[in-house]
């Protein structure tokens, strides 16, 4: 399942971590992980091509909710402005 912004749910089904691909501004990376990692035990950021902005990030399944709310609060500070609706 991909989005406006690319985000993308793995379809394999881990048993206590999902995945969840993400296409951001590339010079937004370091923002998001800075975010992340402030929640402490939220999720795990993986960047898989930094020039084209795609990262991976791992979180347990238990709180993919809050971390859905998390990235929806912050999404216009994710994307280029030129990007006016997104939806995760």
């Amino acid at each position: 399942m991909v989005n406006e912004i690319g985000l993308e749910k793995s379809n394999r089904s881990e048993k206590y971590c999902s995945l969840l691909r993400l296409k951001i501004s590339p010079e937004r990376i370091h923002f998001l992980k800075f975010i992340l990692e402030g929640y402490d035990g939220m999720a795990l950021l993986s960047t898989k091509d930094p020039g084209q902005g795609l990262v991976e990030v791992r979180y347990p399944v238990e709180i993919e909710s809050e971390l859905k709310d998390l990235l929806q609060s912050i999404k216009r500070q994710l994307i280029k402005n030129t990007q006016k609706d997104i939806r995760l």
